[in-house]
């Protein structure tokens, strides 16, 4: 029998959840979905744990930590960060304020590239892989892929490689690089990334606050780093290799341009699950 079941106090996992639903409610649009996260995170079970055992009790020990992790969240801090993981296409990764949370909009890059053409054993460039969230959704769903991921914080590269060993995605190889200083001298089929691309005074950043600036903002309207990974990939891609970038939903415009100026072609953009456009790419015919 688990130790939270042995001492109890009158609380039980179904009052403990409807309490904090009520008290995230101002704060998150998923709160019943967030209390049961933490929860279960405390208590080191699953989601249908919490249904079929509604009525069992709570220690005094784990009401006391599942009430410091619910104060973390009241004060708006991610859930994911509290927790230590979050879900991404079809994977689980360990997440932590030195990179960015795995959003859904960003599995529309990993949706782009499973669908595009590429050689069956396609070497893929992630740039700024932050959780390791991109290369090793690849990796894991393609396993003849040869993935780079690079980023320039060390403790990305140390938490992306421990996501790499922990999904057992041996072809994935995480190096340290300010884009591309890592990978000179090599071609890949596909180079992909999600960079900074929020200007800095965007309404929205407050709302980010528990998340790296360095990974959200750039300069130029958010466009510095979309241009240098636009006027330096043709260096490192292969004939026929393709380029996709996210970007702001007010962005695809100007990335389109980027991406034309720098001699690709086939260049096109993808709407995000909420009707935005939010990646754009294209495809260089001929390398020089």
């Amino acid at each position: 029998m688990p130790l939270w079941q042995t001492k109890t106090v009158k609380m039980t996992l179904a009052q403990w959840l409807q309490q904090a639903t009520r008290q995230l409610s101002d704060v998150s649009p998923l709160a019943a979905d967030d209390a049961k996260l933490l929860l279960c995170h405390q208590l080191h079970v699953s989601v249908s744990y919490l249904y079929s055992h509604p009525d069992d009790k709570l220690t005094t020990a784990d009401l006391e930590a599942l009430q410091q992790l619910l104060g973390r969240a009241v004060q708006d801090e991610p859930i994911a960060y509290i927790v230590g993981r979050w879900p991404f296409w079809n994977i689980e990764l360990e997440v932590a304020s030195c990179t960015l949370i795995p959003r859904p909009d960003t599995e529309l890059l990993v949706e782009q590239a499973l669908a595009l053409a590429l050689p069956q054993n396609a070497k893929v460039l992630d740039l700024g892989t932050g959780t390791g969230a991109i290369a090793l959704a690849l990796a894991c769903n393609r396993p003849l892929w040869q993935v780079t991921a690079v980023d320039k914080i060390t403790d990305a590269v140390e938490l992306a490689r421990r996501n790499a060993t922990r999904l057992a995605a041996s072809n994935c190889t995480i190096l340290p690089s300010n884009w591309f200083s890592a990978v000179t001298g090599q071609y890949f089929d596909l180079i992909i990334s999600n960079p900074p691309y929020i200007e800095p005074n965007d309404p929205h950043l407050p709302a980010l606050k528990y998340e790296p600036v360095s990974a959200l903002v750039a300069a130029e309207q958010g466009l510095a780093d979309l241009a240098i990974i636009c006027q330096q990939a043709p260096a490192y891609l292969a004939a026929n290799g393709w380029l996709w970038l996210e970007h702001g939903y007010n962005q695809a415009d100007d990335v389109q341009q980027l991406l034309a100026a720098a001699g690709f072609s086939n260049v096109q953009s993808r709407q995000d699950y909420g009707g935005n456009w939010r990646i754009s790419g294209g495809c260089l015919k001929h390398h020089d």
